[in-house]
C-alpha cells in the first residue's frame, strides 16, 4: 500500500561513500536514507518499506560547514578478539580523539517520500496491510516516532507529515538533471558479506525515479 511523507529542515548530509576525508553530500536524498527515516516513524518486524520515488521539492542548495567528529574507530576484528579472549579494556575516548572536519551539506531541503510496504513472514496472523497503512497515517498526523528522524547525521532533524497535496516543481529542476551514481541501499541478504547496492539516479521535473533492488539498473 502506498503513502507518501512528506519531509523538510534546515539542513540535510548524504554522504557520497568515495570522499574519505571529508563529509560531502549527495544532491538529494538517498532511497536507503528514506528507507530509514520511515522506519523512525513505524517500524514492524511484519512489513517491509520500499521507496518508489523521491520528490525534490526545493532547490539544490549546498554550504559548507565544520563539524566535531571522532577520528578513531573500533574495527569488527578488534571487538571480536577481545570477545573471545578479554584482555584490559576496549573503549575509544571520544574527548581525546575528536576533530573538527568540513562537511558540504545541504541546505533547506524539502522533500516527498513515496513509498509503499510489503508485509513479511513475521507478520502475525491479527497483521494486515490496512492495520498498518492506518497505524502509519495516524503517526504522521500526529507527529509520533520511535526514534527522532534525521536528515544523514543526527545534527539534522527532520519536521515531517503526511502529505495531502504535492507541492510544485520548483522552476530550477524542471527537465532532465543526472545525479550520477547513488547508493540505492544494503543487501542485507548475506550477513556475512554486506554489499552496497548503486542506481544511476536523475531527477525529472524534480522526481527521482527508484528501481526495485533487482533491477538491471541496479549494480553491486
Amino acid at each position: 500500500m502506498s503513502i507518501q511523507v512528506e519531509v523538510s529542515g534546515p539542513y540535510a548530509l548524504f554522504s557520497r561513500p568515495e570522499m574519505k576525508t571529508e563529509r560531502v553530500s549527495y544532491d538529494c536524498m538517498t532511497p536507503s536514507a528514506a528507507r530509514g527515516l520511515l522506519e523512525s516513524i513505524y517500524w514492524h518486524p511484519g512489513l517491509r518499506w520500499i521507496i518508489d520515488r523521491i520528490h525534490v521539492c526545493a532547490p539544490i542548495h549546498f554550504t559548507n560547514i565544520r563539524r566535531n567528529e571522532v577520528k578513531d574507530t573500533i574495527n569488527a576484528r578488534s571487538v571480536k578478539a577481545w570477545i573471545a579472549k578479554p584482555k584490559g579494556e576496549l573503549y575509544l575516548a571520544a574527548s581525546e580523539s575528536i576533530q573538527q572536519r568540513a562537511a558540504m551539506v545541504l541546505r533547506d531541503v524539502h522533500y516527498v517520500i513515496e513509498a509503499h510496504f510489503e508485509m513479511t513472514d513475521k507478520a502475525a496472523p491479527t497483521d494486515n496491510p490496512g492495520k498498518f497503512q492506518d497505524i502509519m497515517k495516524r503517526r504522521l498526523r500526529r507527529g509520533q516516532c520511535y526514534s527522532m528522524p534525521y536528515f544523514g547525521t543526527r545534527e539534522f532533524p527532520v519536521k515531517f507529515g503526511l502529505c495531502e497535496q504535492l507541492p510544485p516543481c520548483p522552476e530550477k529542476l524542471l527537465g532532465e538533471h543526472d545525479l550520477g551514481w547513488m547508493l540505492l541501499d544494503m543487501d542485507y541478504s548475506d550477513p556475512a558479506n554486506i554489499t552496497p547496492m548503486f542506481f544511476r539516479a536523475k531527477l525529472i521535473d524534480g522526481v527521482m525515479e527508484v528501481p526495485p533492488i533487482h533491477s538491471a539498473e541496479v549494480v553491486k
